[in-house]
This record gives structure tokens, C-alpha cells and sequence, in this order.
């Protein structure tokens, strides 16, 4: 194999590699964005038709909290989904919750909105980043050293 096509090869590989780097973070990012925009679109359609409450947690978790709650038609409730914004809850506290009054399952603690979403969204988006920019200026560096020649025995 000549040297020329080794370094042709090499440079081909670091170039996908760099784009691999660029893409996966720009997919993080733009996942967390949408993210945001899912959070702010269900704010909209909870506040449009808002129904206030209170509701009994079930489970609480970082991500996901169970509640039940009874809206005034004497319906009880209990989201699949579990309860929007969930941090900082307790299993048997009860809270104040809002909800979508065509849609009883969507429902947020009351309160808490799309800006509660914009820090961790924000962090993970700067975090991929950190990431890639590092990995990007290493994949640089590579790519302009010249591959090592080997001494061949004569």
C-alpha cells in the first residue's frame, strides 16, 4: 500500500470523524430544543383552558411523578404521563396542580412553567459542546501531523 493513499485514508477517517463530533452535538442541541418547544406548547394548552386543583402525589421522582387528583365534574384522574415539572416533590404530599380542562392529563404543577425546563435544556446543550469543541480541535491537531514513516530493512 502506498503512502499516499495510507494518508488519503487517514484524512478521509478524521474528516468523518469531525463530522460525526458536529452532528451528534448538534443533534443533542437540537433535541434539547425541541424539548423547550414541547414544554412551552404544552404551557400554551394548559394556560388556553386552565382548570386549578389539588392533587395527592403517588410517586415522585426526578423525572416523572405520579399524581391523582379530582377536577370539578367529579372525575378522578390519574396521568399516564405523570404530573409536568416534578422536581422536589414527595410521595403522599398533596399540591396545588393546573390542567388542561379539555385535556384533564396534562397537567403541571401549579406555578411552574417552560422556565424551569431552560436551565437543565441549556446546560446539557452547553455540556455537548464542551464536549465536541475538545474533540474537534484534538481531531484538527491529528490531521495536520504527518504520518509517521516506517524505516523498512534493506
Amino acid at each position: 500500500m502506498s503512502e499516499t493513499s495510507q494518508s488519503e485514508r487517514r484524512a478521509v477517517r478524521l474528516r468523518r470523524a469531525k463530522f460525526g463530533v458536529c452532528i451528534a452535538a448538534a443533534v443533542v442541541s437540537v433535541l434539547m430544543g425541541l424539548l423547550v418547544l414541547a414544554a412551552w406548547r404544552n404551557d400554551y394548552l394548559i394556560s388556553s383552558d386552565k382548570g386549578v386543583t389539588t392533587a395527592e402525589v403517588l410517586s415522585a421522582g426526578r423525572l416523572r411523578s405520579a399524581v391523582i387528583y379530582v377536577t370539578p365534574d367529579g372525575e378522578t384522574h390519574n396521568p399516564k404521563v405523570g404530573v409536568l415539572y416534578p422536581t422536589n416533590l414527595t410521595a403522599g404530599e398533596r399540591i396545588n396542580v393546573e390542567y388542561n380542562r379539555a385535556d384533564p392529563d396534562l397537567v403541571r404543577v401549579a406555578g411552574r412553567d417552560v422556565r424551569v425546563a431552560l436551565l437543565p435544556a441549556l446546560s446539557v446543550i452547553v455540556v455537548a459542546w464542551l464536549l465536541a469543541l475538545p474533540t474537534l480541535w484534538i481531531l484538527t491537531r491529528m490531521g495536520r501531523r504527518r504520518p509517521s514513516t516506517t524505516m523498512r530493512a534493506l
